[in-house]
Parts: C-alpha cells; structure tokens; sequence
C-alpha cells in the first residue's frame, strides 16, 4: 500500500505545472508520498526517487528549498538535510554504491551509506554528493562538483574529486 501511495503522489507532485502556487505546496504532495518533510519548504520542480519505495528514508528539514531534477538515490541508508538548505538543480545524492569487485554470482554487490546535510547548506546545480558523506552547517558546494568525503561546517568545496576551497567567515556571503 505504501507503494501505491508514494507512486501516486510523487507522480502527482512531478507533474504540477511550472506555477509559483505548485512550487510551494509541491512539500505536501512529496510528504503525502512519505517523505519526512518537516515544514513548509519550496521544490520547484520533479524529484527522482530510487528506488520506488524508498520516500520514508528522505528526511527535509522545514524551510528548505529544491531546485528541479533533484534525485535522492536511497536503496540502503537513508539522505538527511537539515533545516534551511538550498538545493540547485540536477543536485544528486547517491546513497548507494557499487564494489570494484564481481561477487560469486559474476555482479558488483551494492552498499550504501547515509547521507546527512547540515543546516544552511547551500548546494550548487549539477552536484553530486556520494553515500557516506555528511555536510557541516553553514557549508557551500559549488556546482558540478563531486563530493565524495566529509565537508567541514563553513567551508567552501569545489571540483572533482571535491576539495577545500577556503573556510568561510559565518557572516561572509560567498
């Protein structure tokens, strides 16, 4: 049933129109799909979710705001981010990943890690942030950048594999 659920208002949610009134009750409808959603945020656009199923492991804190393309990959632990974070588009959070190595049935076995964003985390498009990483408060992720280690709190991290770019000051604006 919770399946059906999800199913039903995620597509829901992924289809309202490009209108200021769908972008800020998009929330509810994610929640209604079983997203742990804890206040009022704005999602401009669709959200992939893997695997269908999975929407209970997705944990928003209130004011957050989601740019469009989102994807929350979360087969086996589950992607947190705190209050106040800012989300840019086509941002990944791929909470599962593939061994180097072929198991005894000839496949690459999958694990996963959590993923945990701190409060007033900015996030720039096209990111990709990998299972096992945790985001400090107050921390910046330029676009495109692929993070794939801890991110201490105001720090700005940029590149491929990312890395510190410089500590920001708490009242600095990037």
């Amino acid at each position: 049933m919770q399946q059906w659920r999800e199913f039903l208002f995620l597509g829901l949610a992924n289809h309202l129109p490009r209108l200021k009134f769908s972008d800020k009750i998009r929330w509810l409808l994610l929640k209604a799909a079983g997203m742990d959603i804890q206040g009022r945020s704005t999602v401009y656009g669709s959200v992939t979710l893997r695997p269908i199923g999975g929407a209970g492991k997705v944990h928003i804190g209130k004011g957050c705001f989601i740019n469009t393309e989102v994807r929350f990959a979360c087969p086996k632990a589950s992607i947190t981010l705190g209050e106040r974070c800012r989300i840019g588009p086509r941002v990944c959070f791929e909470g599962a990943q593939h061994s180097l190595y072929l198991n005894e049935k000839g496949r690459r076995g999958t694990t996963g890690a959590p993923i945990t964003i701190g409060k007033d985390v900015w996030i720039g498009a096209g990111a990709i942030i990998t299972a096992g990483v945790e985001i400090g408060d107050g921390a910046v992720v330029a676009a495109g950048a692929v993070v794939n280690r801890p991110v201490p709190a105001l720090t700005l991290v940029g590149g491929v594999p990312a890395r510190v770019i410089k500590a920001l000051d708490q009242g600095e604006s990037p």
